[in-house]
């Protein structure tokens, strides 16, 4: 790393020096223009060139980090390569998506998208916000990713082994979630918290009754990671009061088995301001202190296996409340006034939170909470019964930063930085001595911040990347929608530099993890020829050459058939209206690139086909008719030759 940014200085010096001496000195560039000429006519800074230089990957060489980042309402997931900023690939989670034939007939993928049915209906969009890499040892393991729908409190497994979602769960407890999805440091749990507080059996409550019905929850998903998806039997629910529970960050080291939820709506303020006169966002935002819920998980998953107090609610097994309290599994710290983040430094020693309504953040010791909770150092109860831990028993520091703190990540070496809302800044902070060190501007009002490993146990320390809701001025205008703006900042050195500016014309992407790529290991074509992606395993319907045939069995009919380039084989499938076809498709294709797409006209089916895949394709026969089927990515000099006929007889 450090001899890349070297050459990185010294090319960028030795361009500049270039530009200085003039047109004469330098290498002649496009149209036989110099790098001097054009640096100037362009209008290039020193600053601009370094820059560019730290960003730019010559043709064929790959990035030393890659971005999972949620796509927001598009309900997926943003694959982008750092430094270069390039979008990679857009993961198909809880939106159809046709490129990767995701929910367009696909077997595999309609089962994933069938697991996040709401209350049985289908809601084919989501709003993904906090993507999470799965861990050991507190460490990014590369091997999964989880991210979450808050708009239907949802959660989905993707395999970074081909990049693509393999479970799709719904939380019939929540509402709508925001505290997801964090995992525990051996992704022993996937957690899953409420943001705005329903009742949890799902049934009618007036919003009179909201302190006696309304609940907020916590859900521990149980990861199977040989299995490779979420066991729902073997998770469990926290019941939490009906505070508006926010972001969440497990212990590690010494604070290893406990999570810290932020929260806001202490006041459970309930709105209506057509009949009040006081909107949600007065009344929900009047207490000087909210609460982060300290969550002891290990001792709740004993509760939990011991079964004693245990509820079934909706199917899923709850620690309620009040056996909570009396087992010691959640205390209460007030942290100032409408908090977001609560980010675990890397150390495992404190928790940092930021209320945006304040200009500080807040440094607890896990140390003195602990002590706090051994000699009940209290200052009261809420009114559910819980502790509430006393604010200065357990504060470590408080460090003023500037307004609408928001988000905290870490670089390895002592350094810490926090998101600025309403400042649209970053700020940079000592963990040593509580001091703040600098401050760079962002364009603008960024959200969430994310740093290269930066909220593992060991940090990298050399990027940052801002994501900012609002560009403005950044791009080229196209239309009232404005893209939002990821900004690369180079965070190696003092002071800051921003490096890059990074139009996401999809969705509202909210948070994003950064991992070394060489922890990644995905497949570049799949492991056989007829390998099932959903089951991860050779697929017992898989077909081999010479074996494609079409059976009939009443009104079903099957049909097994291989892809290769050009051609499908068998090429002419002809049924009776009214009868259900299945097609059992297998690529033969072995080499790295050679996909294949298998897409039917006029009945909504495409289906991607990688190297070695194998899937199947379901549907009735309704229409009498002639279809062409054929191959929608274009694989060979014979693509469109690679085709075929149903034919439907009435």
């Amino acid at each position: 790393m450090r001899a890349k940014r070297a050459i990185w200085a010294v090319a960028a010096f030795a361009v500049i020096a270039l530009a200085i001496a003039g047109p004469q000195s330098c290498t002649r560039g496009p149209a036989g223009a110099s790098v001097g000429e054009l640096a100037r006519e362009r209008g290039l800074s020193e600053a601009d060139i370094t820059a560019a230089l730290k960003t730019y990957l010559p043709t064929g060489q790959l990035d030393e980090y890659v971005m999972f980042s949620s796509g927001g309402h598009s309900g997926q997931v943003l694959v982008i390569g750092v430094p270069s900023m390039r979008l990679l690939k857009v993961i198909a989670a809880f939106t159809p998506e046709p490129w990767q034939g995701y929910g367009y007939g696909a077997g595999g993928t309609m089962e994933a998208l069938e697991g996040g049915l709401v209350n049985g209906k289908e809601v084919l969009w989501g709003d993904t916000h906090h993507p999470a890499i799965s861990e050991t040892d507190g460490e990014y393991d590369g091997q999964f990713l989880f991210i979450d729908d808050k708009a239907n409190a949802r959660v989905a497994v993707i395999s970074l082994k081909d990049f693509e979602t393999k479970q799709v769960l719904h939380n019939p407890l929540m509402g709508s979630d925001h505290g997801a999805t964090f995992v525990t440091p051996n992704t022993e749990y996937v957690i899953q918290s409420s943001q705005y507080a329903v009742p949890l059996d799902g049934s009618y409550a007036d919003l009179s009754e909201y302190q006696e019905r309304y609940r907020g929850a916590v859900t521990f998903w149980k990861f199977d990671r040989a299995a490779g998806r979420i066991d729902p039997s073997r998770s469990f629910t926290l019941e939490l009061p009906p505070y508006w529970q926010d972001l969440a960050d497990a212990g590690k080291g010494p604070s290893m088995g406990w999570v810290f939820l932020g929260s806001f709506n202490t006041e459970m303020a309930t709105g209506g301001i057509e009949t009040t006169g006081v909107p949600f966002e007065a009344g929900a935002s009047a207490n000087d202190m909210d609460y982060l819920h300290a969550i002891n998980w290990q001792r709740a998953e004993q509760v939990y296996q011991s079964g004693n107090g245990l509820r079934r609610i909706q199917g899923m097994s709850v620690i309620p409340l009040d056996v909570s309290i009396s087992e010691g599994l959640l205390y209460l710290i007030p942290e100032p006034k409408s908090p977001h983040g609560a980010d675990v430094t890397p150390d495992g020693r404190m928790i940092v939170t930021a209320g945006k309504l304040d200009p500080h953040v807040s440094v607890y010791s896990f140390e003195k909470i602990q002590d706090a909770i051994a000699n009940e150092t209290f200052s009261g109860r809420d009114p559910f019964g819980v502790a509430i831990l006393d604010f200065d028993a357990v504060l470590e520091a408080q460090v003023e930063l500037g307004l609408g703190p928001l988000h905290t990540q870490f670089d390895g070496r002592g350094g810490a930085y926090t998101s600025l809302f309403i400042e649209t800044a970053v700020a940079k902070w000592s963990l040593e001595d509580f001091t703040l060190k600098e401050k760079i501007g962002v364009h603008y009002n960024i959200g969430h911040l994310a740093a290269a490993e930066g909220d593992t146990r060991t940090p990298d320390g050399n990027y940052l990347v801002a994501l900012n809701k609002w560009s403005i001025d950044r791009f080229m205008p196209v239309g009232p929608l404005h893209p939002q703006n990821f900004q690369l900042i180079d965070v190696t050195g003092e002071p800051m530099q921003l490096l890059y500016d990074m139009p996401i014309g999809i969705g509202e992407p909210h948070y994003a993890q950064i991992i070394k790529a060489d922890k990644l290991d995905p497949w570049l074509v799949y492991p056989e020829v007829g390998f099932s992606p959903h089951a991860m395993a050779s697929d017992p319907n898989a077909v081999s050459s010479g074996e494609e045939r079409i059976e009939r069995n009443g009104n079903r009919v099957d049909v097994y058939m291989t892809a290769i380039r050009s051609h499908f084989t068998p090429e002419h499938i002809k049924v009776r209206q009214g009868d259900r076809v299945r097609i059992y498709l297998t690529s033969l294709e072995t080499i790295r690139d050679g996909t294949h797409g298998f897409a039917i006209d006029k009945h909504n089916i495409n289906v991607s086909l990688e190297p070695g895949e194998s899937e199947v394709v379901e549907f009735v026969a309704d229409q009498a008719g002639v279809y062409p089927f054929y191959c929608s990515e274009f694989c060979s000099a014979l693509h469109l030759e690679m085709v075929g006929y149903l034919l439907v007889e009435p």
